[in-house]
Order: structure tokens, then C-alpha cells, then sequence
């Protein structure tokens, strides 16, 4: 199959960027997107042009690090997938396919299709750990979580920080990031002595890397590659309020 690209360059943040276009033949469908690029970039590299910067590493679903946005879609036209996860036979033979990096004020661009999350770092150093005893290990069921709280926490867990979520959003809000990062330890008996404090310096930290607000239109929700539900939001708002409430 064959494909018409059209895919952002921009050399880096401080400099203006177009959509080139490309075209991609001999394609194999059950090729997946990013194999796809490397075809590519190895087509740009021989007419001795610069090949096209886009974010990968495990490609298995799993780091999220393969973000881009495919055709006005983060990771592309599936649900629950990544962009690695995405592959040729999705698209159309000859169709024109639109790659263009995540565009948010806090996800500064770096080169391409690539931009800088170290964002999300930040809040999950503000709040993303326990208090925990260094010494001999617990005993795995000294600490006794019902299964459905456990089942809860694993699912915000689930959570790779890829960033479509803000992607998404027309307001590039992060509050499902940072409600499944704040839910998932605040669920469990092991994060209750930080549960106030996770609460109000993550959100305090999200606000300060200049994420939008939220307006619960759960664009994020549909986009998100784990599948992570909109009502981690509303928990952590109720936590939120709680910290406010406990902490004036």
C-alpha cells in the first residue's frame, strides 16, 4: 500500500514549522505506524535530508512515549491504543495521513513531532510517593485492601503518562493525569498519611506548569490509551476538597 504524508517540521521551539509531505510507498499493512516512519526516515536519510524527530521506546504500549497526533486523533483512530499500537491497515491504500506533534503550552516542542513532558515529572514529584519503613518487608497481607479499592487503585495505575489526554482537551487541562496519579495511592491504606498534602501539591504543581482547566467534556476519557475513567476526576476533586477543608 501507499500512503501521503503530511507531517510537521520544526527544527525546534523557537523557530516557525510547516506540515512537507511525503510520500510513502510499498507499504505492508500489518506494518505499524512507527515502522512505517522508520521506512521513511531511512527514504530521507539517503536523499541526505534530516530525518523526521518523533518519540519512541518500547513499542509494545507500554512507556506511552510514542505520542503524536494522527489525523486530529492522539495515537491515532482506535480506542486504547498507543501510536506504536497503531498499524498501516487502519488507513485507506493512497490515503493522506496527517502527523503532527501533541500542541500544549506545557508541552513545549522540541524538534518535530517531539515535545517535552518532563511537565508530568514535576507533579508526580510533588506528590506521587509514600511514607514507607525502611528495614525487613511487610508481610504482604499485613495491610488488608478490599478488592474493590484494590482493583480501583490498579486501574488509575494503568496510567503511562503518555499525555494524550491533554492533547485532547481543548483547554490542555491534565486532570486526568494527575487524578489517576493522585487516586491510585490515595485509594490504598499505604498512601493515607500523604493523602492531604498528594492532593493539593499535585493540583498546585498542575496549575503551575500552566495545564487548562477542566470542563468534564471527557475528551480525555475517549482518547486515553489504558482506558482510564473520568471518575478519577471527580475523586480527586472530592480529595481536593477534603485537603482544603482539613488544611485552610
Amino acid at each position: 500500500m501507499k500512503l501521503k504524508l503530511r507531517v510537521w517540521r520544526q527544527k525546534n521551539a523557537h523557530t516557525p514549522g510547516q506540515f512537507v509531505e511525503y510520500h510513502a510507498d510499498n507499504l505492508n499493512p500489518n506494518m505499524s505506524f512507527l515502522e512505517m516512519l522508520d521506512v521513511v526516515n531511512e527514504q530521507i536519510a539517503a536523499k541526505g535530508e534530516e530525518p523526521i524527530a518523533f518519540d519512541h521506546d518500547c513499542r509494545e504500549g507500554i512507556c506511552g512515549a510514542c505520542s503524536c497526533v494522527i489525523n486530529g486523533e492522539p495515537h491515532g483512530p482506535h480506542d486504547k491504543v498507543t501510536t506504536c499500537q497503531t498499524y498501516l491497515r487502519s488507513f485507506q491504500d493512497g490515503a493522506t495521513v496527517t502527523i503532527e506533534p501533541f500542541r500544549a503550552n506545557a508541552f513545549p516542542l522540541i524538534k518535530d513531532l517531539v515535545v517535552d513532558r518532563t511537565a508530568f515529572d514535576r507533579i508526580i514529584q510533588a506528590g506521587g510517593y509514600i511514607s514507607v519503613g525502611t528495614g525487613h518487608p511487610p508481610d504482604a497481607n499485613s495491610l488488608p485492601v478490599p478488592k474493590p479499592l484494590a482493583d480501583l487503585a490498579m486501574d488509575a495505575a494503568a496510567c503511562i503518562g503518555c499525555g494524550a489526554c491533554v492533547a485532547a482537551c481543548k483547554n490542555a487541562s491534565a486532570m486526568l493525569f494527575v487524578a489517576a496519579k493522585v487516586s491510585h495511592l490515595n485509594l490504598l491504606p499505604q498512601g493515607q498519611p500523604e493523602r492531604d498534602v498528594r492532593a493539593l501539591a499535585m493540583v498546585d504543581q498542575m496549575d503551575k506548569e500552566g495545564f487548562g482547566a477542566c470542563t468534564v467534556t471527557l475528551s480525555c476519557q475517549a482518547v486515553c490509551p489504558k482506558g482510564i475513567s473520568g471518575s478519577f476526576i471527580a475523586k480527586m476533586n472530592r480529595d481536593f476538597l477534603r485537603a482544603m477543608l482539613l488544611n485552610p
